[in-house]
C-alpha cells in the first residue's frame, strides 16, 4: 500500500518539523520502502547542506515506525516505538539538499514488544546508509 503526504500523520507520532518519512512507496508485514526528500529546512541539515548521520538514523527508525503505523491503521493512534539500540550503522556519505533518499526496511524480529529491524538507504542506486535497530513499541 502506499501513503504520502499528511497520509503519513496518520502512520507515525511524530509531528513537525521532525517528520522524516515523506511517503511509504511499498509494504507488507514484515517490509517497506520509504522516502525523503532532504529539503534545506529539514532540522538535522548541518552548515554544509548536508544531513546529519542522526538524520539518517532517525529517518531509518521512522521508516520503522511507518511501517508498525500501516499494520495498525484502524487503531485510534499510531504505535509508538523508541530506539533501544542502534548497531552495525554505516554511512557512507550524507545526502545534500534536494537529493531524494529511499530506504528499504525489514522487521527481521518481532518478540513481544521489541522490534528488531534493519535498513538501508540509497540515492538511486548508491548505497549510502544501514543499521540495525532495536525498538521498544508502547
Amino acid at each position: 500500500m502506499r501513503f504520502q503526504g499528511e497520509e503519513i500523520k496518520r502512520l507515525i507520532p511524530q509531528r513537525e518539523p521532525f517528520i522524516m518519512v515523506d511517503e511509504i512507496e511499498t509494504s507488507d508485514d514484515t517490509h517497506a520502502v520509504t522516502a525523503i526528500t532532504v529539503r534545506s529546512g529539514n532540522y538535522f541539515m548541518l552548515p554544509d547542506g548536508t544531513m546529519s548521520e542522526t538524520g539518517l538514523i532517525e529517518h531509518i527508525a521512522q521508516s520503522c515506525s511507518a511501517l508498525m503505523g500501516s499494520l495498525a491503521l484502524g487503531q485510534e493512534c499510531p504505535p509508538v516505538g523508541l530506539i533501544g539500540e542502534v548497531k552495525r550503522f554505516e554511512c557512507q556519505r550524507r545526502p545534500q539538499s534536494d537529493e531524494k533518499v529511499c530506504t528499504s526496511i525489514e522487521f527481521a524480529l518481532i518478540f513481544g514488544n521489541v522490534t528488531i529491524a534493519t535498513g538501508e538507504s540509497r540515492i538511486g542506486k548508491e548505497l549510502i546508509a544501514k543499521a540495525q535497530l532495536k525498538i521498544f513499541v508502547q
